[in-house]
């Protein structure tokens, strides 16, 4: 026993002195500390954008929603009362207008993951400046269905009209993106983009109001197309009661007048979550989405 406690001492002893010796070495483990202190943080973004270009369900979901619009569209066109319009939107009274239907852009017509995507390998934010210069690459592909529909549409004498929140100064290269993605275009007027002026209707931020009253002066709107719910109606407050209650007077007219796309990756939806508060640092505002979460 004297033995095997003297052995395992002297074991002991050994191995202390092993530890003390490797203790005295800081720089052996600072690789390993310095590299998790490297790692970039998680993004927000990144199972979103993912998503959006790897799952064959994202592309589902936009085939499946142009394919049913489209068998739709010709008892719209048929019947002469049909709006997709608002009652707010609706500025002139349905007579002999010619039929449209009303699109936004991005996410809806265009998929710009690749943009969200080097955002997330940067590191980097959105910002205008690069957002500008992304569009202007006029890269941006079609999304499944929408060139099969517009075109459909098109065909049958219905006008395509695209409502974006790009700035006016991005027509030429939205434009010609859209060309470019197989999408009909029947000209300038064909895009009102954010800044587009529209004569007795005062500008809310960036809602897209007046600009559908504008196009209710000249068209009958048989359906509409978008990734945010101020694609279909103002928003006037912009959090989770007054988002539903902007919607609610008019969800039966989802899958029939309104067709809404899944759009993970940006959207109203989500300052909604930090009190719009974009100046808010990013830390916080991350911390303010994971409380709005719900676990149970």
């Amino acid at each position: 026993m004297r033995i095997r406690l003297t052995a395992s001492c002297a074991a002991l002893a050994l191995l202390a002195g092993c530890s003390a010796q490797h203790a005295a070495k800081p720089s052996d483990v600072a690789p390993a500390t310095q590299a998790a202190a490297a790692r970039p943080a998680a993004d927000d973004n990144l199972n979103a954008v993912a998503w959006s270009q790897s799952a064959i369900e994202h592309d589902l979901i936009y085939l499946q929603t142009y394919r049913d619009a489209q068998a739709r569209l010709p008892a719209a066109l048929k019947d002469r009362s049909w709006d997709a319009l608002s009652k707010e939107d609706r500025a002139a009274p349905l007579k002999n207008q010619k039929p449209a239907v009303v699109l936004d852009i991005d996410e809806t017509v265009l998929d710009n993951s690749p943009y969200q995507a080097r955002l997330i390998r940067s590191g980097g934010e959105f910002n205008e400046a690069d957002w500008a210069a992304w569009c202007k690459e006029q890269k941006a592909r079609a999304l499944p269905g929408v060139v099969e529909f517009t075109q459909f549409a098109a065909k049958h004498g219905v006008a395509v009209i695209y409502i974006s929140n790009r700035a006016k100064d991005l027509d030429e290269a939205t434009l010609g993106n859209l060309r470019k993605a197989g999408l009909p275009v029947s000209g300038p007027e064909a895009f009102l983009g954010l800044g587009t002026f529209v004569q007795d209707c005062e500008q809310i931020g960036t809602e897209k109001g007046c600009r559908r009253q504008q196009i209710s002066k000249k068209y009958r709107v048989l359906m509409q197309f978008g990734d945010q719910i101020g694609d279909f109606v103002t928003v006037l407050a912009n959090n989770a009661e007054g988002r539903s209650k902007a919607m609610a007077p008019y969800l039966n007219w989802v899958g029939t007048r309104w067709f809404v796309l899944p759009n993970a990756t940006y959207g109203s939806w989500e300052p909604a979550l930090f009190n719009n508060d974009w100046s808010a640092p990013r830390e916080e505002r991350h911390r303010l989405k994971v409380n709005a979460l719900r676990v149970d």
